[in-house]
């Protein structure tokens, strides 16, 4: 196989930082589909995850898995 020359590296390396593959959010099941889970969210919350996503680099586990230890960590 045919090693990738660094002007190769260097451009695919700027495609992909540029073009960050992200669910698309107006087909339903985006989630589940991404995520292999079974969870139904209502368009707000799917938009809120994206936008929240997209700014901090995160994935949708993420941000749900910060936002449910913050809700226990309150109620304890």
């Amino acid at each position: 196989m045919k090693e990738m020359t660094d002007d190769e590296a260097e451009y695919w390396d700027e495609y992909f930082t540029n073009n960050t593959i992200m669910p698309d959010m107006s087909k339903p099941g985006g989630f589940a589909r991404k995520y292999g889970m079974t969870v139904k969210l209502d368009p707000e919350t799917t938009r809120f995850l994206a936008a929240h996503a997209e700014a901090t680099n995160k994935t949708f586990a993420e941000i749900i898995n910060e936002l449910v230890k913050e809700k226990i960590a309150v109620s304890l």
